[in-house]
């Protein structure tokens, strides 16, 4: 098949996915779970203008001013997971169980003699603010195209020659001039998935045939490139493509916060915090897509200047993905009580700073009906890197009725666009142009109730709504979304809803409370972007809906004195 210049052109408008990191990275790794201490998460996390619980330091750092004495504390989540996907002719349901430490921290009071300043507190506290913990799988979902067709097209303009390993200048073909030894990997600006691609065969080079002087043909590679599936549009000979994809996902890892709060009470009016939260973030990926494709494009023999033929084949791309680093944010809170029956919350958080090491690789494997076998793998990329996470605006008002029964509810403004990403060359901008493109801030809502049913026992429920922070334009696959390294896949998420209740009982300063959280969101899992193919038509990718349920159960013991 000879591409048009017209297909040159479109090709050309494509993003070079070259870089180590992507804005779909920082989604990733932003956002929070809404964790904290068993009370906290029966009542919805609906604390912002409650205080007086070990979550606040996490959340708003005036919390701590409500307190008259001091606390310890420690807390364990069990979270029952089940993740099912479905819009694919497989459906497939999966269940997995993992328990944490959700939160543990002390807090310190001492009272003042001060008709102004009442008591200063002071608080360390660890919390486990989001787990990475989740597997899903999907089979049998129809192909539009292939994957190997958006590498192609990816990698059409790029000299075939440039993608193949030298060991001396013997082996460089007449008019490269390159430095042997020569690694793609290492050695060139290639996209890597281009060069993986290229390597296992699921893209072939366009192979044209010219005169020589004596009027012989011969057979020279162009820079456009064939994917495995053949398009009806394309003109080929024989039947158009059809097949089918499968695909899982593994995540682990977690983002764990230190905090270190101060705060006070001014005249059991006004009650202020400061915290400084630090991050420890820890992310692990291990993916895998494959495509089973009739009447492909398939290699013609063991080299790329043999062109192609039509086949049957098997081919799947795994791909492992590593982030681990620290970060630092900034907490500042207020919390007003005009009188003791009502309050009102305010609280701020700074975008966290984070400093981030990346590593990955790419491995793909390649067969079909006429005996090619083919492995192939990406060198280990490594690569250092800075994310700034969304900041945050809390606002909180509470009620108490009748000295047993409280109210609170809560709005919290999540400003996902304004992530950015940078390393030590600057800010990426073209990443943080497409974090702008395809994110935006997220709206929160979290409503609780605690009712003491005797001095000593109390009963607790909660709800809290998430917005998704994917914009319309990315969800729906109307525009190109870009990924880094060698997994073009991505899932991206819809509204969270959560529901809660919980249980607690108090005596002599000792508190042991206990809490269920039902929490619910769908996603969509994307094989790779929606492209433009070479007659200008927007080509989709496969995709699965991809339902997260989880059942935690929590419980906190503690000692207020």
């Amino acid at each position: 098949m000879k591409k048009t210049n017209f297909a040159i052109a479109i090709a050309a408008l494509l993003p070079i996915a070259a870089s180590a990191q992507s804005a779909t990275d920082a989604y990733r790794l932003s956002g929070q779970d809404g964790r904290g201490t068993a009370r906290f998460m029966a009542m919805g996390g609906a604390f912002t203008a409650l205080g007086g619980d070990l979550s606040t330091l996490n959340q708003n750092p005036a919390g701590i001013g409500v307190y008259r004495g001091s606390e310890i504390g420690f807390t364990i989540d069990i979270n029952m997971m089940n993740n099912k996907s479905s819009q694919i002719g497989q459906p497939l349901s999966m269940n997995k169980t993992h328990a944490d430490v959700n939160n543990f921290g002390y807090v310190g009071t001492f009272n003042i003699d001060s008709e102004i300043m009442k008591t200063i507190s002071w608080g360390v506290s660890y919390g486990r603010s989001k787990s990475f913990e989740r597997q899903y799988s999907g089979y049998g979902m129809g192909l539009n195209s292939s994957l190997s067709n958006y590498i192609a097209l990816m990698t059409d303009g790029i000299d075939p020659y440039r993608m193949m390993f030298y060991d001396n200048q013997s082996q460089l073909p007449a008019g490269l001039n390159l430095s042997t030894p020569y690694n793609p990997y290492q050695n060139s600006d290639i996209n890597w998935l281009s060069i993986l691609g290229f390597s296992s065969g699921v893209i072939n080079p366009v192979v044209e045939v010219s005169a020589d002087n004596q009027g012989n043909p011969v057979s020279y590679l162009t820079d456009m490139y064939n994917g495995l599936f053949q398009h009806p549009q394309q003109g080929l000979q024989g039947d158009p493509s059809q097949g089918t994809g499968e695909f899982t996902v593994r995540e682990r890892g977690y983002v764990d916060e230190y905090s270190i709060n101060i705060g006070g009470n001014l005249s059991n009016m006004i009650y202020w915090g400061l915290g400084l939260g630090i991050t420890d973030l820890n992310y692990e990926q291990e993916t895998y897509y494959s495509e089973s494709i009739q009447s492909a494009n398939v290699p013609a023999g063991s080299s790329p200047i043999d062109g192609i033929r039509e086949g049957n084949c098997d081919w799947e791309l795994n791909n492992a993905r590593k982030t681990t680093g620290t970060g630092v944010n900034l907490k500042l809170g207020l919390i007003f009580k005009p009188i003791n029956e009502f309050r009102l919350g305010f609280a701020v958080h700074t975008p966290t700073w984070y400093n981030l090491t990346t590593s990955y690789y790419g491995n793909i494997l390649y067969g079909d009906e006429y005996g090619t076998q083919l492995n192939e793998s990406t060198d280990d990329a490594y690569y250092d890197w800075k994310m700034k996470s969304p900041w945050k605006l809390m606002f909180g008002a509470a009620g108490v009725i009748g000295g047993r029964a409280i109210i609170s509810a809560d709005y919290e403004y999540d400003a996902y666009g304004n992530m950015t990403t940078s390393d030590s060359y600057g800010d990426l901008d073209y990443v943080n142009q497409d974090i702008k493109d395809y994110f935006k801030a997220a709206n929160t809502i979290r409503l609780g109730a605690e009712f003491r049913v005797t001095p000593q026992f109390s009963v607790r429920a909660g709800y809290a709504y998430t917005s998704t922070n994917v914009k319309a334009e990315a969800a729906d696959g109307a525009i190109e979304v870009v990924t880094a390294g060698t997994n073009p896949a991505y899932t991206l998420d819809n509204d969270v809803n959560s529901i809660s209740f919980g249980l607690g009982y108090r005596f002599s300063g000792f508190y042991a409370d206990a809490a269920f959280v039902h929490r619910n969101t769908s996603s969509k899992y994307h094989a790779f972007s929606n492209f433009k193919d070479y007659n200008g038509e927007w080509i989709s990718s496969p995709t699965a809906k991809v339902d997260f349920n989880s059942n935690q159960l929590v419980f906190t013991v503690g000692y207020k004195f």
